[in-house]
This record gives C-alpha cells, sequence and structure tokens, in this order.
C-alpha cells in the first residue's frame, strides 16, 4: 500500500502478539486474536526464519548485533540547513535544504558565467524530495550524498513522521488525506523554495503526495515545475493489491485490518511495548516487504528497520485508510508537458511495478525504469540505479549541467556531514 502496507502489516502483527501477551481486556484480545490469524499468513514464511534464528542465537546477542550494524552503517547522518513550514491545520513541518557549493558550481556550470546587469540572476532549480509512508526524508540518504552541492535539494519529513510535528489535525480525530499531504507539500515549497524551478521527487506515499499537490495546485506545476520522478509508487487502485498472498489471506487481512489498526491507534502504549519486545521476530517481514536482493546490506536492512519502527503506531494507524480512497489519475495530465522518470522495483510487493507501467502509459514521454531484483525500498537496495536515472532527469531539466559529475551515487566516503 504505500510505503509500507506491509509495514502496516508487521505493525499489525507484532500488536497483535502483544496485546494477547499481556492479557488486555476481553474484547481487545478477540480483535487482536482475529488479526493475527489473518496477518499470520503474511508473516509465517518470514518469520519462519527468524525464529530459527531466535533458537540458536541468544537475545543479547540479536540487540549487540543491531547496535553494531546501527553504528557501522551511518546511513540518515546527513543534515542540511534546518527550516520549518506550517501546513494549514497548524501543524509543523520540519524540512532541511542543502544548497549548491560555491566552490564546486563554478566546475559544474563551466568555465564561463553569465553576467546579468540590473537584475538579479536567476533562482537555481530546487529539487523536492518527499518520502513514504513510515519513512522520513533519511530514505533517500544515497541520493542526497551523491547530489550535494551539485543542485540545491529539499528534503521534508511528512507530518508526524520524522522530525515533523504531529498532526494537529489529528489531534482532533480528522483522518489524514492524500489531498492534505498535497497541501503540505506546497507550504514546504512555499518556505522553502518560494521562486525558481523545481523538480519534484516522491517515493510511495510520497508520490501520491506529489500527484495531489499537482491535482490542487496546477497553477504551480504549471509554472514552476519543470520535472518530476515517481518512485515506487501508485496512482489508485491500491485496494487490488496482494502482497504477494494467496487470495484467502488477502481478504482476510483487508477485512480485519482497518478495525483492528483503530483499536490499536488507540492503545498505543500497550502496542508499543509489543513491538519492542518482538522488533527482531518482525524485522524478517519488514525486510521481505522492503527488499527483493537477497545480498541486500545488514546495515541498509537495519536502517530501513529503524525508521519503521520509529513510526508510532497510531500514526501507522491514522495513515492506512487513506491509501485505499487515493484515486489521482487524472492528476498526471499536469505533467504531461515535462520531463518524467517512472521508476519501479520488479519484486515491489507493497506497489507492485505495475501501477508504474499504469503511470507510464498515461504519460508517453516519460523515461520508464523496472529494475529486477528490487523490491519496495529501491533507493536504498540499488541505490546507483535511482540515482544515475534521477541525475539524468536532473540534467534534461537544466537542474544540472551536462557536464556535472554526481559523485560516488551516495557513497559514504564521499558523502559530507551538513
Amino acid at each position: 500500500m504505500s510505503e509500507s502496507s506491509a509495514e502496516v502489516v508487521a505493525n499489525a502483527a507484532t500488536a497483535a502478539v502483544a496485546a494477547s501477551a499481556a492479557g488486555a481486556a476481553g474484547g481487545w484480545r478477540r480483535a487482536t486474536g482475529i488479526a493475527g490469524v489473518a496477518i499470520g499468513v503474511v508473516a509465517a514464511g518470514a518469520a519462519a526464519g527468524v525464529a530459527l534464528e531466535r533458537m540458536t542465537v541468544g537475545r543479547g546477542m540479536r540487540q549487540k548485533a543491531r547496535l553494531a550494524l546501527d553504528s557501522a552503517g551511518p546511513y540518515g547522518s546527513l543534515r542540511g540547513m534546518p527550516g520549518k513550514a506550517f501546513a494549514d491545520d497548524g501543524t509543523e513541518l520540519y524540512y532541511e535544504v542543502d544548497d549548491l557549493d560555491p566552490e564546486a558550481a563554478p566546475a559544474a556550470i563551466g568555465p564561463r558565467r553569465r553576467r546579468l546587469f540590473g537584475r538579479k540572476a536567476p533562482a537555481p532549480v530546487t529539487v523536492v524530495f518527499s518520502h513514504g509512508y513510515c519513512l522520513s526524508q533519511d530514505s533517500w540518504h544515497f541520493q542526497r550524498a551523491a547530489l550535494r552541492g551539485v543542485v540545491r535539494t529539499v528534503h521534508w519529513d511528512q507530518r508526524s513522521h520524522g522530525r515533523s510535528g504531529r498532526g494537529v489535525a489529528q489531534g482532533r480525530d480528522e483522518p489524514v488525506t492524500i489531498e492534505q499531504l498535497g497541501r503540505d507539500l506546497k507550504a514546504v515549497i512555499d518556505a522553502a523554495a518560494p521562486e525558481g524551478p523545481i523538480v519534484l521527487v516522491g517515493h510511495s506515499m510520497g508520490g501520491m503526495t506529489v500527484m495531489a499537490l499537482a491535482d490542487q495546485y496546477p497553477e504551480l506545476v504549471r509554472e514552476r515545475v519543470v520535472g518530476v520522478a515517481f518512485v515506487g509508487t501508485s496512482s489508485g487502485r491500491l485496494g487490488e493489491v496482494n502482497y504477494g498472498l494467496p487470495v484467502a489471506g488477502v481478504n482476510a487481512v483487508r477485512r480485519v485490518l482497518p478495525g483492528v489498526l483503530k483499536v490499536m491507534g488507540q492503545r498505543a502504549e500497550l502496542v508499543e511495548k509489543g513491538r519492542r519486545a518482538t522488533a527482531d521476530l518482525f524485522a524478517g517481514v519488514i525486510k521481505r516487504y522492503s527488499f527483493a536482493s537477497r545480498d541486500v546490506d545488514p546495515a541498509i536492512a537495519r536502517f530501513a528497520e529503524r525508521m519503521i519502527e520509529s513510526t508510532p503506531i497510531d500514526v501507522v494507524a491514522e495513515y492506512y485508510p487513506a491509501f485505499n480512497d487515493h484515486d489521482k489519475t487524472e492528476a498526471l495530465v499536469h505533467f504531461a508537458d515535462m520531463p518524467v522518470l517512472v521508476l519501479a522495483g520488479v519484486q515491489d510487493l507493497v506497489t507492485p511495478s505495475e501501477h508504474s507501467e499504469a503511470i507510464a502509459d498515461l504519460l508517453p514521454d516519460a523515461e520508464l525504469v523496472l529494475v529486477p531484483d528490487a523490491g519496495h525500498l529501491v533507493m536504498l537496495e540499488h541505490p546507483e540505479v535511482v540515482t544515475d536515472r534521477l541525475a539524468d532527469l536532473l540534467t534534461r531539466t537544466g537542474a544540472v549541467p551536462a557536464g556535472a559529475t554526481v559523485k560516488g551515487y551516495g557513497s559514504t566516503s564521499t558523502a559530507q556531514p551538513g
């Protein structure tokens, strides 16, 4: 579903186990018990291998291994100039800006720079990155590292994610909508990139956010957006995704999960205890729905797991219904006359690559890239492919000069701390 209906499923399963073990109220136990049966279809395969590992490796050893992976992989450590925008309901939205490197920029632009007398130089192109569900701006770590100093970038955390504030409207029991996320993106653009051309990049829910922006602010897209990249996302029909499950399992999950998530959101403290207690068990489920490669770097897998774990269960619950309602197919027409990149992992179980193909069918001039042996978090699993195609898009939009060099595909050895 967006960024991890897989993650929703994993969290729900964790909550079910925890709630039953805690001996909560009878109705709660019955609800989570039903959920456990349905969700067990999802978790069984991935959890079996993890369970075997639990029998042979002590809990203390597993905890030490996680800490070692956290310290070995400095992913998500890049920081930029911080800023705050405010959504129309007052929610505080956190963003960071990585500006052009004044020393690197002339070399990238070339030996000759035009001097303008009597007027200011035009604003540089700004690339705005929007992340997916249960992640944060740090999910773009490799692309951010590769583009630092080469182009001006904005990375922001969606409401209730990362360093952004808890959704104010959600505190009043108003549902999250993809339309609201589009308005949030508009607020970030107004604050962080109030003038000049823009390239929009969105992964999963972030891509849906970009579509919602276009749907509500077509004049902004027409006047300022010069390119867009949709990574592992969908324009609608997410209710038809089967997550690689048999029909019976999918139907069971769809039937009970919305109600169970709502209950879990109301018992967040109890559920969070359960998530912490069984985090290593469901790490296998998270990995299955995030990556396809057998040899994915364990530090990368742990990095993704850490981002997903940091999303509070009540946030997971309140976002879930928005994805079934998402349909922004008609908004894609606003991107028809500009360079577009549509990229997806062939083995994505969350937003299957067929959804990206459907987007590309509606944007016939778009570049469609399907990455073999890649899952939902393709920008972490195969960063070199994503960065290479993104750099090509930025060249086509004029954001990056043709002679510029995008360094190292975001390898940590070339990343510069903010």
